[in-house]
């Protein structure tokens, strides 16, 4: 970010830079199953001259509420029934909102949030109530914190460097993938205490590095899947910080969801760019439903602006793995996909 002067008034800019490096890959996979899908159509019922921007993340919570962070002229987290009707605004001029990344519930109903441009951290209790906040925005007086455009200093334990994810195991743990300056992810006790990381300040290409860990889910055993974007592949962690698997044939992740339940499926985007090239669109764009080991069952949608086609997805919940809701930038939208069931599965 940056400071400049609009008619006399001192005001602070983003400056956020994409992942030198970063291109779109076409997925390995072959012979993939095409699952077929409907989307339901005007899901989200907004009030009268209210409008999503670009819609970073979405959310459930156990009574089916539909959670939104979007950013346009400011950052906003909305709050949905579970027919889609606006129910209120949350956080309305926080501190801590300023670039909206991603939005998260667990199991206790608190809605987390990350913001890239805060380099923060927000828990909410159920009643809307910030209960926890890690990382922290830099004070006015300091200045905001630029992209470097080098090597950025060492990681500290405790500050981030715009992150982008966060996830918990069974016992509380909490885990954020740190994320566009930073290539790492830290794991951090249920009251916010560092633990460990894996990877760096650096970004690297070896297992066990990242380039850009863009999003990250945690399965029932604690096992940690990182959506490890400019590598074109997903790094399968234990609870520890363990390497335990790497899948590279699902494309570039910009985003992973783990559903729960006694079957637990793997979902994965290979989202269009938001820079939205024209080559990307026949080599991205559609989502991949994959076991816990990594066996795709089969992937659906392409990109596209169109309702039922995705333009990058950004968020996605799959709270029931058999109608997922999707967030994505460039189309300012929300969608319900419902997935028709398929027994197939294709090897890896």
């Amino acid at each position: 970010m940056k400071r400049r002067l609009v008619n006399g008034c001192l005001v602070l800019a983003a400056l956020f830079l994409a992942a030198p490096g970063f291109a779109q890959s076409r997925a390995k996979a072959e012979n993939v199953p095409e699952i077929p899908f409907e989307s339901v159509p005007n899901f989200l019922k907004m009030p009268p001259d209210v409008y999503l921007g670009e819609s970073m993340g979405v959310a459930t919570n156990s009574k089916g509420h539909v959670f939104v962070y979007h950013r346009r002229d400011d950052t906003r987290l909305f709050e949905f029934d579970p027919t889609g009707t606006f129910v209120k605004e949350w956080g309305q001029g926080i501190y801590g909102f300023e670039f909206a990344h991603k939005v998260r519930v667990d199991k206790e109903d608190n809605v987390w949030v990350v913001d890239e441009g805060t380099n923060m951290v927000i828990k909410f209790n159920p009643e809307g109530r910030v209960v926890m906040v890690l990382g922290r925005r830099p004070e006015a007086i300091e200045g905001a914190v630029e992209t470097p455009q080098g090597d950025p200093p060492p990681a500290e334990r405790y500050l981030f460097a715009r992150p982008t994810d966060v996830g918990w195991d069974p016992q509380g743990n909490i885990f954020v993938p740190d994320g566009y300056i930073n290539h790492r992810v830290v794991k951090y006790d249920k009251n916010g205490r560092f633990i460990r990381q894996v990877g760096s300040h650096l970004r690297g290409t070896e297992p066990y590095q990242f380039n850009t860990p863009h999003s990250l889910a945690v399965d029932g055993q604690g096992n940690v899947y990182v959506a490890d974007r400019g590598n074109a592949r997903i790094q399968v962690f234990d609870n520890n910080l363990v390497l335990r698997a790497i899948y590279d044939n699902v494309g570039n992740p910009w985003e992973v969801c783990v559903s729960p339940g006694p079957h637990q499926y793997l979902f994965s985007s290979n989202s269009n760019p938001d820079a939205n090239p024209a080559a990307s669109w026949e080599t991205s764009g559609e989502i991949y439903k994959m076991e816990l080991d990594g066996r795709i069952v089969g992937k659906f949608g392409r990109a596209g602006k169109a309702v039922g086609q995705f333009q990058t997805v950004h968020g996605i919940d799959c709270r029931n793995p058999d109608e997922i809701i999707v967030s994505e930038i460039s189309a300012w939208r929300v969608q319900k996909i419902r997935l028709r069931q398929t027994t197939t599965t294709s090897s890896r």
